[in-house]
């Protein structure tokens, strides 16, 4: 404890004077106090020493001289404190004592140890990180420097407790651990502001542990694979940011392409940060609240998304307190056409962290976000899918998952088709986790149906027994997949029994063998397999059925999905000449260079089509260059 000094040469006695938040660790037997009398009884006189010490100075203790009345102030020594907390004074003369101030000091506990002081007063210190007002009591969540509690006040049902309290603030709570419905919780007596020197000192306390605790493990890639290599410092800088973003209390929202990669990019972060956050936060609904994965259809961030996004998130921070989020955007995010939903976020607190393996526009999208990893910026291309990158993510933000995953990266591989040399690799580590390519295949055709099915719905459980990661049986997972698999193998062929006959086929000037189809009127619509999956299945066919260097186009009214085997496309570049050459055309689109899908008004069309061959026509051969799946 800590007392305002006297002189050491002082020989008059110490008399402490209590602060008023002093409990029952200020105290000492055989020291003075100040007291105050509260009650007059027949046997004695009760004393308080503090506002929440008080205790008995028994008639055999007073001089027979001697009378009380409520408010009389007088000194006494502490005799006893007993079992039963009580607390026992003599009465003290002293001609001459000198005065000592004792400060209130409290053992600030460690929200991590939490689960062993259930019925414990505790003081927390720590920055609310939400503020919730129920029907009931007021709910702040406080982060410490070793995890968030949600403290609970109650003024009356539905009224707002501490209403100068907010989200940021740095405070001291005094209250009992409870454990409520299974979780622990703090029923908070006191909430206080901290300020000025104290402030300043939590403050720098917990950024040092929140950089310590953001810090991801030191970890090898799951193979030694020189690109990935490549990539792994900014993978660490992702994963730091994650988990500091968890640590602090802030939402993430994930959105990702709807495919086989951008379901094998997503479905691990998601597991990864939900572990981090259980590890972090005492609240059970964490989780839920602080972490939604959202499915992207577009081949770019959409206004129409981000629009979405941005109202869901201002609502959540009014109605239940919370931080505006960060925005992780997986295997999605690189282009030019993303930034207009950038900058309407940029408009708000909301970070933004791209993992993407398109073909990237720098320039358009480092001013906008605070994190880029791709693959095109270090000289590769998107044979590294974002599924591969990102189950080394998710291994750097919770490494216990290091042994669920060694399948993954392979079914990214063959969503996508990569042609990278590490596929071997990565096939291999799945065939020691007991999985063989065939059936790998088959997790990404059926991966591929349910994105299909569930449109705009993450599917959570049903995608984790698909991919089999977290807590699935397998048994369920082999028989789903197979089934869905064949499924998916079923609707593809039907589609291509409508579709095959009325391909469109010549021979440009570069030798490659050009493919068209009409997809509005010669194949199935608004069922499986979407344009874009039609007209790959057709491409893979034609590359199998000549050997030689193949373009395939399918278009609809407004719309061509562009698949080439062979061919050095630029189709990036084809989307910015098209806008020049047909400025009332309205052309858009992009992708990998060799993949990717345009849309134009649907006026246009047969002006844009008929350019967009004339380029491909003029395409350099290139036999080594492979195709992947359209966005």
């Amino acid at each position: 404890m800590t007392d305002s000094d006297a002189d050491g040469s002082d020989e008059r006695p110490v008399v402490y004077e209590l602060a008023d938040e002093c409990t029952e660790t200020a105290l000492e037997t055989g020291e003075y106090y100040h007291a105050t009398v509260n009650g007059v009884v027949e046997y004695g006189v009760f004393v308080d020493l503090s506002d929440a010490l008080s205790g008995l100075l028994h008639e055999s203790e007073i001089p027979e001289d001697e009378s009380y009345d409520v408010g009389d102030e007088l000194v006494v020594e502490l005799v006893e404190i007993r079992e039963n907390g009580d607390l026992s004074f003599s009465t003290v003369d002293f001609e001459e004592f000198e005065t000592v101030e004792r400060e209130f000091e409290y053992d600030v506990a460690d929200v991590e140890n939490f689960d062993e002081r259930v019925g414990d007063d505790v003081h927390v210190e720590g920055e609310v990180v939400q503020v919730k007002q129920t029907g009931g009591p007021t709910i702040f969540h406080v982060r410490d420097e070793t995890g968030t509690v949600p403290c609970t006040a109650f003024v009356e049902a539905g009224v707002r407790a501490y209403p100068d309290i907010e989200v940021d603030d740095l405070v001291h709570v005094d209250g009992e651990v409870e454990r409520r419905e299974g979780s622990l919780q703090v029923e908070a007596q006191n909430i206080e502001v901290l300020k000025d020197g104290q402030a300043e000192d939590l403050r720098a306390r917990l950024e040092a542990a929140t950089e310590a605790r953001a810090e991801p493990p030191e970890l090898d890639p799951l193979i030694d694979w020189p690109a990935m290599e490549e990539l792994y410092p900014e993978l660490r800088e992702v994963a730091r940011f994650l988990r500091r973003t968890v640590l602090e209390g802030r939402p993430i929202r994930m959105r990702h392409h709807a495919d086989g990669d951008g379901m094998c990019a997503s479905v691990p972060v998601q597991l990864a940060l939900e572990k981090f956050i259980d590890a972090t936060h005492e609240d059970p609904d964490a989780t839920r609240h602080l972490l939604r994965r959202l499915p992207s259809k577009a081949p770019y961030y959409e206004m129409e998304d981000a629009t979405r996004d941005l109202n869901f998130s201002l609502e959540d921070q009014a109605r239940h307190g919370q931080k505006l989020p960060l925005l992780l955007m997986l295997d999605n995010g690189s282009t030019e056409e993303d930034t207009p939903a950038y900058r309407t976020l940029s408009h708000y607190d909301i970070p933004i962290v791209v993992v993407d393996h398109h073909h990237p526009d720098p320039e358009a999208v480092e001013p906008l976000v605070d994190a880029h990893v791709n693959p095109y910026t270090h000289g590769e291309d998107y044979r590294i899918t974002t599924g591969m990158m990102c189950v080394e993510l998710a291994r750097l933000v919770a490494p216990e998952l290091d042994d669920e995953l060694d399948h993954v990266p392979a079914v990214a591989g063959l969503a996508d088709r990569s042609k990278a040399d590490a596929m071997s690799d990565y096939l291999e580590l799945a065939r020691e986790a007991g999985y063989d390519e065939e059936f790998l295949q088959q997790i990404s055709e059926a991966l591929d149906y349910e994105a299909f099915m569930l449109r705009y719905d993450a599917g959570r459980e049903l995608i984790n027994d698909v991919l089999n990661v977290g807590d699935v049986d397998e048994t369920r997972h082999r028989e789903l997949v197979e089934f869905l698999a064949d499924r998916a193998d079923q609707d593809v062929e039907e589609q291509l029994d409508a579709a095959m006959s009325h391909v469109e086929s010549e021979r440009v000037a570069s030798g490659a063998n050009l493919y068209k189809i009409d997809l509005e009127n010669y194949a199935h619509r608004f069922t499986y397999p979407a344009p874009g999956k039609t007209t790959g299945e057709i491409h893979d066919r034609k590359v199998v059925e000549t050997g030689e260097p193949v373009i395939t186009i399918g278009y609809g009214p407004d719309f061509a999905v562009l698949r080439s085997d062979g061919v050095r496309l630029d189709i990036p570049k084809m989307v910015s000449d098209l806008n020049d050459e047909f400025p009332g055309a309205g052309v858009s689109g992009g992708g990998h260079l060799v993949v990717g899908s345009i849309r134009f008004v649907k006026g246009m069309r047969e002006e844009v089509l008929d350019a967009l061959v004339e380029k491909m026509a003029d395409a350099e051969i290139d036999e080594e260059l492979h195709s992947a799946p359209t966005r």
